[in-house]
């Protein structure tokens, strides 16, 4: 996975009707992870919109200066944006995107729902935890050349960076050790889905996420054809169209 230079890492927004969602990208990616779910939903009427968090887009040297409340701040703010503008607003996101996700849906419970895409609040890679010391001895690692992803083709729908900014990878550790303590106050409707060929993520973190939520209306979606990026591999547009049915299953504003 690269910086592919057919990619726009930009921000995007698809002006449609009274409901909205926000998609949040996940650590090191950008929207353009999000586009095809945005697409398929902008199709069908709804209003999209997708934020590029801060240090990502740019390089890794930008990211490993940000905070993870730069993060948390930007998400706030885009969904703030997002309901001045619908009448109606859901948040996904996918990875930390879905971290981002749960933090919000865990402040604001007037949410019509959430969708928590391979969450990583639980994450595979056990050197997460060695980032507060390991940053200083090594600020950027590379990533690992194999990927996890199904379709070939779906590494060219991702814009992200091929190093990990270790400054930034122990923000995410805070994060993620913040937003485990909120699950029980996640009460708004709640999607999860996750693939059994995720190796990005702990195979039980999609499972906790679920049990850990306080929301009574919530779902597990297990795929089993997919890598972490289940937005962009080959079963992209199942995700779509499970996320699309559970927004007309909670809204009554989708034309």
């Amino acid at each position: 996975m690269t910086q592919h230079t057919h990619l726009d890492p930009s921000p995007f927004f698809l002006d449609g009707g009274p409901t909205g969602v926000l998609l949040i990208h996940g650590f090191t990616g950008a929207p353009p992870e999000m586009r095809l779910v945005g697409d398929y939903l902008h199709a069908r009427g709804l209003t999209v919109s997708g934020p590029l968090l801060p240090g990502h887009g740019t390089s890794p040297a930008d990211m490993n200066r940000c905070k993870w409340t730069d993060w948390t701040a930007h998400a706030a703010h885009a969904l703030a944006e997002l309901q001045s503008h619908c009448r109606t607003v859901f948040v996904g996101g996918l990875s930390m995107g879905a971290v981002l996700t749960l933090r919000l849906a865990a402040r604001h419970p007037e949410l019509a729902g959430a969708i928590a895409y391979a969450p990583a609040l639980w994450t595979a890679d056990r050197k997460i935890y060695l980032s507060p010391l390991m940053k200083y001895l090594l600020p950027v690692r590379p990533v690992s050349s194999e990927s996890d992803l199904v379709d070939p083709q779906a590494d060219l729908r991702l814009w992200c960076y091929a190093e990990t900014p270790v400054f930034a990878a122990h923000e995410l550790l805070k994060l993620l050790m913040q937003v485990r303590r909120l699950l029980p106050q996640v009460t708004c409707p709640l999607l999860v889905l996750h693939s059994t060929g995720d190796r990005s993520i702990h195979p039980d973190s999609a499972r906790l996420t679920y049990e850990r939520a306080g929301a009574g209306d919530k779902q597990l979606v297990t795929i089993e054809r997919s890598g972490h990026a289940i937005t962009v591999d080959t079963q992209w547009e199942f995700v779509a169209d499970t996320t699309y049915r559970f927004i007309t299953a909670h809204t009554d504003a989708v034309t």
